[in-house]
């Protein structure tokens, strides 16, 4: 099965609430980069996990890795007898990149895994798990492009048309999202976390260049914080005619919006010469949440 990666168009981040979590309002975008998962039937009580690709060697196997932790809930929830399953997951969505790679192999897996066992569960009955995994697995299963309010778990589906084309710069190193939540709060006070209207009205009209301009990321300053040369991938991709640059999610991957497929590659061959840039990557959005290939 295939499942998407996720780009934050717009990510505010407001105050924390009783728990520590803070309160969000982020427009997702599913894109092409994506992740491939095979689920095979497995002795009862066997959780295997093998990756191959992007970042492989540096992800766990075991109990703290998304994937097997969303079988497992699985399993727990719905009483599977005799359950077992062998999972092998190709990367490609980047490692630590802020685009959701761990929480799409978990959407993923819930997916597989449902039909694997032949649960039946449709992908509503499948959504309080993806929230009790993490807040961007439920939008993962939908995919396509939405609001996320709360913890981001919260969603409601946007109106968009037209095709976006995206150029991702992977940067050399990863960073944690909580590490980026501690440096947001150590430089920054809370924000609104309303939606930029100028955002809706660009995607509803399918204009990419409003789009563009009106992409947003609270976090992105925090993100350039640990990471300075992000600032220079970010400078590099708008002089090279990007209609809008950003660092995605928790980053350090930023992500430049074209204007055309032709236009993304033509921002790829411009990012890939920057010494801060391990490689670039071509997506389009928006496109289906994690789904079993035929």
């Amino acid at each position: 099965m295939r499942v998407p990666a996720k780009v934050n168009l717009a990510l505010r981040v407001g105050g924390t609430d009783s728990q520590g979590f803070h309160e969000l309002g982020t427009v997702f975008q599913a894109v092409s980069l994506g992740d491939e998962v095979r689920a095979e039937t497995a002795p009862a009580g066997e959780f295997k996990l093998a990756f191959h690709g992007e970042g492989a060697a540096f992800l766990p196997v075991d109990d703290t890795n998304l994937a097997i932790r969303a079988a497992k809930l699985l399993v727990r929830r719905f009483d599977v007898p005799d359950a077992g399953v062998a999972l092998t997951i190709r990367k490609r969505i980047p490692v630590a990149g802020g685009m959701a790679g761990g929480s799409a192999d978990a959407a993923a897996v819930l997916v597989a895994c449902n039909a694997l066992w032949g649960l039946g569960l449709t992908r509503e009955e499948l959504d309080p798990m993806a929230a009790e995994l993490g807040s961007d697995v439920p939008f993962l299963l939908r995919g396509g492009t939405s609001i996320g309010t709360g913890r981001g778990v919260d969603l409601a589906p946007v109106m968009t048309a037209g095709t976006y084309h995206w150029a991702f710069a992977l940067s050399h190193t990863g960073l944690s999202t909580p590490s980026v939540f501690r440096e947001f709060d150590r430089l920054c006070d809370p924000n609104p976390t309303d939606i930029p209207a100028p955002l809706l009205e660009g995607l509803r009209a399918g204009d990419p260049v409003a789009v563009g301009a009106s992409l947003v990321n609270d976090l992105e300053a925090a993100a350039i914080s640990l990471q300075p040369g992000l600032a220079h991938t970010l400078r590099l991709g708008l002089d090279a005619g990007a209609l809008g640059a950003i660092v995605s999610g928790s980053g350090p991957t930023c992500a430049f919006l074209a204007g055309s497929d032709a236009h993304s590659i033509e921002l790829a061959e411009s990012l890939a010469v920057f010494s801060g840039v391990r490689a670039v990557r071509r997506a389009f959005g928006p496109v289906a949440g994690a789904q079993v290939l035929p």
